[in-house]
């Protein structure tokens, strides 16, 4: 199968600061990493988004070098792109931010192409719920799944927002902390079934190096985490967790629990490669042949 993604999420500059340095400026963005994990497994997909006059061609061509269609993404002429400014903790887990300029993403209303409205496979990126539901709105595949991703800012701010947007979709991928505050559960499991109560038929709770967990109405399964031995910059691993669970679905004939197995283990691969390097650099050049040797090797650890 080769199923159509359509990804929407910011394309964005990030200056990034942990106990292992400093990035200086880099891009980064949801929809950045989102795109570049899935296209290790698909060249059927787009993103839509918006950035500044700012915004190097050279890193578009390389989107599209990557099989990446980025047609959906609006260029403002004298506009700046969003940028984000964070500092890492000892940990590596708790974060400060230093710097948030919306600058374009703040008039941010996504317009998507007929080729890509159909798509099947349809994943949300961590912005607005607002913008969310404008992408749902617009797509037209009545069989479509749709994957959504949020954090704590939304349900602090737009929480009936985002309320009305996890009821339209097929899976939720949120993060334990998220989960808790969404639902008022501390345990996870009782956060996950809370969540299936308000819509999705899917939910997937990442619970960082401790891995990730999956629930339905029929079936948990518990992930762990892969041995990362350089832990640079978690960053974009969500959505590089995201990316490569949608880029394994695009090429499944379903979406049963055992593609949901298969995707998750493609999605922690897929992330445990990006924490290894500042931005996207762990990605940059890392091909399928790569992530399929990883993959067998934690499968091993499985067994």
């Amino acid at each position: 199968m080769n199923n159509k993604i359509l990804i929407t999420g910011t394309v964005a500059f990030d200056e990034i600061e942990t106990p292992h340095g400093s990035s200086g400026k880099i891009i980064g963005g949801a929809g950045t990493y989102i795109g570049i994990a899935s296209s290790l497994l698909t060249n059927n997909l787009a993103i839509v988004s918006i950035i500044g006059e700012d915004f190097p061609e050279k890193e578009i061509k390389f989107l599209n070098e990557r099989g990446i269609n980025t047609d959906m993404i609006e260029k403002v002429t004298g506009g700046k792109t969003f940028y984000w400014k964070g500092k890492y903790h000892e940990n590596m887990i708790n974060r400060d931010t230093i710097i948030t300029e919306l600058n374009v993403l703040e008039k941010f209303n996504p317009v998507l192409n007929p080729e890509f409205s159909s798509s099947e496979i349809v994943l949300l990126g961590n912005l607005h719920p607002a913008v969310q539901n404008a992408v749902i709105n617009q797509s037209t595949n009545p069989n479509r799944f749709i994957i959504m991703d949020t954090m704590n800012f939304w349900m602090d701010n737009t929480l009936d927002e985002l309320l009305s947007v996890i009821k339209k979709v097929n899976l939720v991928i949120i993060n334990d902390e998220e989960a808790q505050q969404l639902t008022g559960e501390k345990n996870i499991f009782n956060a996950g079934e809370k969540i299936l109560k308000m819509g999705p038929e899917k939910v997937i709770i990442k619970k960082g190096e401790h891995g990730s967990i999956y629930l339905d109405a029929q079936n948990k399964y518990m992930l762990p985490a892969f041995p990362v031995e350089k832990l640079v910059d978690p960053t974009g691993a969500g959505d590089s967790f995201a990316g490569g669970i949608a880029g394994f679905l695009a090429t499944a004939n379903k979406i049963g629990i055992r593609e949901i197995k298969e995707a998750m283990l493609y999605g922690t691969l897929t992330a445990s490669f990006c924490v290894e390097d500042f931005g996207i650099e762990g990605l940059r050049t890392l091909n399928k042949q790569t992530l399929n040797k990883r993959v067998e090797i934690f499968k091993s650890y499985l067994t």
